[in-house]
């Protein structure tokens, strides 16, 4: 199994599903390169105020998705929910979208695409979209 590289940290992806209810999903993930067992892990440093503790089995299973393989460690440093319209499926996107992000940040992997105000992703180094682009 391949190992991520190199460090990313802050990878955030933001989703806002604006038909009617839900969902809504927010993340914050420092990503590094696995340890000398070369074994994924997945851990967090977010409150439960921040982001209930029942999503992190989506976001965890999201970011491994992402990850397509390739093993790092993932640190869930930052999250927020809404009351109403959060849902596992919101948390899942969010993470296979931060997974994929830093597999590009990486070198590894194709940059997802933001899709309009639905679905936002940011990691060092993103290209900034040209004026004019719509985005």
């Amino acid at each position: 199994m391949t190992g991520l590289p190199v460090s990313v940290p802050g990878v955030s992806a933001r989703v806002v599903m604006q038909t009617g209810c839900g969902p809504y999903a927010y993340i914050v993930v420092d990503f590094e390169p696995p340890g000398p067992d070369g074994a994924s892990e997945f851990l967090h440093t977010v409150s439960d105020d921040r982001l209930p503790h029942e999503f992190l089995p989506a976001v965890r299973d999201g970011i491994r998705e992402g990850l397509g393989g390739v093993a790092a460690v993932a640190v869930l440093t930052d999250g927020g929910f809404h009351e109403v319209d959060s849902r596992d499926q919101g948390y899942r996107l969010a993470g296979r979208y931060a997974g994929m992000a830093a597999l590009a940040a990486a070198g590894l992997g194709e940059p997802p695409a933001d899709r309009g105000r639905q679905i936002r992703v940011n990691w060092p180094g993103k290209p900034r979209a040209k004026p004019g682009a719509g985005t």
